[in-house]
């Protein structure tokens, strides 16, 4: 049985999204009851992670460090996916709750919890992981969101929602439930992926959570599926295009681009093309102390999305814009560039 540190403590604790409960290797002094939230279990292999599993609230972790003589180290990661609050209880306060329990009863959690450790090690063996390859075979960086993985989850997404989904005046809604069916069990989407790429939708304003009739958060709904659609065929024909000649728009040209729109919007321009007051918006961003120049721009130039800006009178600058391309793009733009901040979050941790 793993040794307690002496000064720890039971008791009720808050984690954030993406924080970290404990890495592998870490000492192992406590269990978690987790009370609200989800929690994602994770291993380090090779320059990325397999993902184990994801627990919620009434499960526990961290107690097979308490049950294992030769184990005093944790045996794999935990993160907090949302907000997550836990009990934390000291190996130390437990040993006096075992301690009070009928020796025959104890042995059979032991043995329970030795068949169980067994099984994990088989299971944890036989993971595939999420490591890219590079060139020759070598292990490239580690990638939580390949182009198939969000093929797969837009995919089941759009027909799910078609099939199944009930319109309401705006959107379209269907319970989670339903919809991590087909998700998980038809088309083995990772579940862990699921909750992240959720998040994702959630945090990119591309659906909506509500409560069902039991107050959890489990009423997805969506305003356009079409959308998903596009991205869809988008990411598709991205997987399958030389890498020199796939669709590369910064943090900062997205920025620009909203901006375009939003003028657009604003003097209600219905024409496929339009002239966008570059000068304008760079103000804007000048007023609010935003890092973003003209030259910014240059990648949605390069993909055909607007032509050469223009100096005009008066020193304004100018660019036409292929609007209905624009419109028809800046969804799949919004999904590229947060599914690589996604990666770049998860290869750093």
């Amino acid at each position: 049985m793993a040794t307690a540190a002496a000064g720890k403590k039971s008791g009720i604790r808050t984690f954030k999204q993406g924080e970290i409960i404990f890495n592998e290797n870490d000492p192992a002094e406590s269990l978690f009851i987790i009370q609200t939230g989800q929690i994602r279990l994770y291993r380090p292999k090779g320059r990325g992670f397999v993902d184990l599993a994801i627990l919620r609230s009434g499960e526990v972790i961290g107690e097979m460090a308490y049950f294992d003589e030769k184990a005093s180290r944790r045996s794999c990661s935990a993160a907090a996916i949302m907000t997550t609050e836990v009990i934390e209880i000291s190996f130390k306060a437990f040993a006096k709750t075992m301690s009070g329990l009928n020796p025959w009863f104890k042995t059979i959690i032991n043995t329970l919890a030795d068949r169980l450790r067994k099984t994990n090690e088989k299971v944890k063996s036989l993971e595939s992981n999420s490591v890219g390859f590079g060139q020759g075979g070598k292990v490239g960086d580690y990638v939580f969101f390949h182009s198939s993985d969000i093929v797969k989850l837009l995919s089941t997404m759009y027909l799910v929602f078609k099939c199944h989904a009930d319109k309401k005046e705006s959107f379209m809604e269907i319970h989670e439930n339903k919809l991590k069916f087909y998700l998980l069990d038809v088309y083995n989407v990772n579940e862990v992926k699921w909750e992240e790429f959720k998040q994702l939708l959630r945090a990119e304003e591309m659906m909506e959570i509500g409560l069902d009739e039991d107050k959890l958060p489990k009423q997805m709904k969506v305003k356009n599926i079409d959308s998903f659609r596009a991205m869809l065929v988008f990411f598709n024909t991205q997987r399958v295009t030389e890498d020199a000649k796939k669709l590369q728009i910064s943090d900062k040209c997205q920025t620009l681009l909203k901006s375009i729109m939003d003028q657009f919007v604003a003097k209600a321009v219905v024409d496929e093309k339009a002239e966008a007051n570059i000068t304008t918006i760079l103000d804007g961003f000048k007023e609010k102390n935003i890092p973003i120049s003209d030259e910014d721009l240059m990648d949605a130039i390069s993909a055909g999305i607007c032509d050469d800006i223009l100096v005009g009178s008066g020193n304004v600058l100018s660019t036409t814009v292929n609007y209905a391309k624009l419109k028809k793009l800046y969804p799949c733009i919004k999904m590229m560039n947060a599914v690589k901040k996604i990666n770049e979050s998860k290869s750093q941790t």
